[in-house]
């Protein structure tokens, strides 16, 4: 029996990391005012007929903390490039040099670094709500066992150890949240 409470440990602490992992992938994406290539990370460029991720077809740095470069490893592939980070909807205007593409990020406005805030905040939610989904499931089969045979003092252990991997969850939640609003808020 105690082998299996601890499996459901195991998996209750992977389930956990993953949504966490999830969670910091999602704020990556939300820009706080700075160039990084991570911005263009959603980006699908159509590469002879078949959509390819940006990160495949290009080379992408930043030049200063304005500024993104996306050089296209085949020149041919500059306007397929340009048309895939426009038609991603993320509101930049590359500009072609002929060799490469230069994109401004345009410094954020008061108004929209709150609502990318919120945006971070509703992903944090989304991220604690999986958390709890994580520790209902557990919990579940930790009542599986009950009914199988798991003594009482044991479950109302491993109910308490769940709960515990659940807070411990939520406060990292909370910890990078809390870090990406300052960042985000940080002129």
């Amino acid at each position: 029996m105690t082998e299996d409470v601890a499996m459901i440990y195991d998996e209750l602490k992977g389930a956990n990391n993953k949504s966490l992992e999830h969670f910091s992938t999602e704020l990556l994406k939300i820009r706080a005012g700075k160039a990084s290539p991570v911005m263009l990370q959603g980006v699908m460029v159509d590469y002879y007929g078949s959509p390819t991720p940006l990160q495949q077809v290009a080379n992408i740095n930043t030049m200063d903390a304005r500024t993104i470069s996306v050089q296209p490893w085949e020149r041919a592939m500059l306007n397929e490039v340009m048309r895939g980070i426009i038609n991603a909807n993320l509101g930049f205007a590359p500009q072609s040099n002929g060799e490469s593409l230069l994109i401004s990020v345009p410094p954020l406005t008061e108004d929209r670094r709150r609502d990318l805030v919120k945006i971070a905040k509703a992903e944090g939610e989304n991220a604690k709500v999986a958390v709890r989904n994580n520790r209902k499931d557990a919990m579940d089969l930790i009542k599986a066992l009950k009914e199988d045979g798991l003594p009482e003092d044991m479950q109302k252990d491993a109910e308490t150890e769940i709960q515990n991997f659940t807070n411990s969850s939520s406060v990292k939640v909370d910890s990078l949240l809390a870090q990406k609003e300052k960042e985000i808020m940080t002129i």
